[in-house]
Order: C-alpha cells, then sequence, then structure tokens
C-alpha cells in the first residue's frame, strides 16, 4: 500500500486540514488531562469517566480524520467537513446563548473553521 499524498491544490488543502484535525484529535486522546487544563476544564476528583469521555472524543476525531486521509474520497471529505462545520456551529451558538465569549471559544472557532472551510472548499470544487 502506497502513501498517498494530493496533487491539487484544494485537495491538499483539504488534506492539510484532515491532517491538522488528526494531530489534534491524538493530543486530546493522548493527553486528556492536559486537553482540559487547556480548555480551563476540571474533570470531577475521583471519576475517570471525565478523561475517559474525553480520550473517546479524541480517538472520534482520530478516526474520523484519519479515514478521510486514507480514502481520499471527496464523500468522504464531504462528511468530515460537514462535522466539524457543524461543531463549529455549536460553538457559535455557545457564544451566543451561553455567555461563551472567551478567547478560547474564539480561537476554537476559528481552527474549527478553517479546517470545515478547507475541506469543503475542496468538496465544492471552490479551491
Amino acid at each position: 500500500m502506497e502513501f498517498y499524498f494530493p496533487i491539487e491544490l484544494g485537495e491538499q488543502l483539504a488534506f492539510l486540514a484532515a491532517s491538522v484535525a488528526a494531530l489534534i484529535g491524538c493530543f486530546v486522546l493522548f493527553a486528556p488531562g492536559l486537553t482540559l487544563k487547556a480548555l480551563a476544564l476540571v474533570p470531577a476528583e475521583g471519576r475517570p469517566e471525565g478523561l475517559g469521555a474525553v480520550r473517546s472524543i479524541g480517538g472520534l476525531i482520530v478516526g474520523f480524520a484519519g479515514t478521510a486521509l486514507l480514502l481520499a474520497q471527496p464523500t468522504v471529505y464531504l462528511a468530515f467537513g460537514a462535522a466539524v462545520g457543524l461543531s463549529a456551529f455549536g460553538r457559535v451558538l455557545s457564544i451566543m446563548s451561553d455567555q461563551g465569549n472567551t478567547w478560547r471559544n474564539l480561537l476554537l472557532l476559528v481552527v474549527q473553521t478553517v479546517i470545515a472551510s478547507l475541506t469543503l472548499a475542496y468538496v465544492f470544487g471552490l479551491t
């Protein structure tokens, strides 16, 4: 099996976005404590379920981004971009509804928007 790296610029950008998401997912999966500290969250003392939930989300991100990287199909990139885009929309709702207008939320909104935009721009032929 050969490693596939895209030739077209648009697909390269989508590939890069999925790669960044996979790296973020690996960080979340393997360092949930640091992830929670970076997000200013604290799990309840003596309750490992919180760290398990964070690791689970990291695994989901790695799995979805990794699938997009390995299959390199527009429909998989579409599903990945839509999922990240809806995640960004959820963050916008949080900013508007939950007094979540913090620098962390805004920074993560930018990251999610860029990842979704690069991926969806390739799928819809905008790059």
